[in-house]
C-alpha cells in the first residue's frame, strides 16, 4: 500500500482564451479507470456542440493506467501534452477534460501543445494539488490519572488528538504517521513509565495542501 502520493483535492475548472479560442479545462479524483470514463463522458455532454473535448488521465499506485486522447486534434497535440503535465506534476489518480470552442485562427502544431498545456496547468490551480499521506490511528489506553500529562503532551506535539473515550479506563485516539509509529510508542511508553498499551486501531490517509 503506497505511503504518501499527490493528487487533486477534488473538482476544479478553469478557463483560458487564446487566439479567440476558448479552452475550458475540468478535472477531477479519479481512482478507477471507470470514474475517468464516467467524468469525461458527462463533459461530453455538458459540451456535446463544442469543437473539441480532449482528455487524459493517470491512475493507479504505479501509474499503470494512462491514457490521452486528442478527440480531432492533430495527434499528440493535446492530449498527450495535457497527460504529460500530470505527470510533470507527479500526480495520480486524476482525469483532466479539455473542451475547445475554436476560435477561427489556427494555432499550429506547437500553439496547440502549448494551448492545452497550459489550460492543463490552469486546472490544476483550479482544483488544487494535495498531499494524501498514509497515518495510523492509534489507541492509547491509560488510567485515569495519566488523562492530564498525556493529553496535554500529544495536544503540544506534532501528533493528531482524534478522540477521547471516557470508558473504565481512558482511551486516547491518535493519528501518527505510518513512518514515526515506532516513536510514537517508544514516547508514550517513556511518558507513563510503561503504564500505557499501545494498539494499532485503523490506516487512513490525511490530505495536505500542496502550494
Amino acid at each position: 500500500m503506497r505511503e504518501n502520493y499527490l493528487t487533486v483535492k477534488g473538482y476544479g475548472e478553469s478557463e483560458i482564451v487564446i487566439s479567440k479560442s476558448r479552452f475550458l479545462t475540468y478535472i477531477e479524483r479519479a481512482e478507477t479507470e471507470e470514474d475517468a470514463i464516467s467524468f469525461i463522458d458527462g463533459i461530453k455532454k455538458l459540451h456535446h456542440n463544442a469543437t473539441h473535448n480532449c482528455s487524459a488521465y493517470i491512475i493507479g499506485e504505479h501509474d499503470h493506467i494512462q491514457k490521452a486522447n486528442d478527440d480531432g486534434e492533430p495527434s499528440g497535440t493535446a492530449g498527450v501534452p495535457m497527460l504529460e503535465v500530470l505527470k510533470k506534476q507527479g500526480l495520480k489518480d486524476t482525469v483532466v477534460v479539455v473542451t475547445r470552442y475554436f476560435g477561427g485562427t489556427k494555432l499550429g502544431g506547437g500553439g496547440l501543445i502549448r494551448a492545452y498545456g497550459k489550460a492543463t496547468t490552469e486546472g490544476l490551480i483550479a482544483a488544487q494539488i494535495v498531499e494524501r499521506k498514509l497515518h495510523h490511528v492509534m489507541k492509547v489506553a491509560i488510567d485515569y490519572t495519566w488523562l492530564g500529562k498525556v493529553e496535554n503532551e500529544i495536544r503540544s506535539s506534532s501528533y493528531s488528538l482524534e478522540e477521547i473515550r471516557y470508558l473504565e479506563g481512558v482511551e486516547i485516539i491518535v493519528s501518527v504517521l505510518k513512518e514515526d509509529e515506532e516513536q510514537f510508542r517508544s514516547w508514550i511508553t517513556e511518558m507513563t513509565n510503561g503504564q500505557a498499551s499501545i494498539t494499532f486501531e485503523d490506516a487512513q490517509f490525511v490530505e495536505f495542501i500542496v502550494n
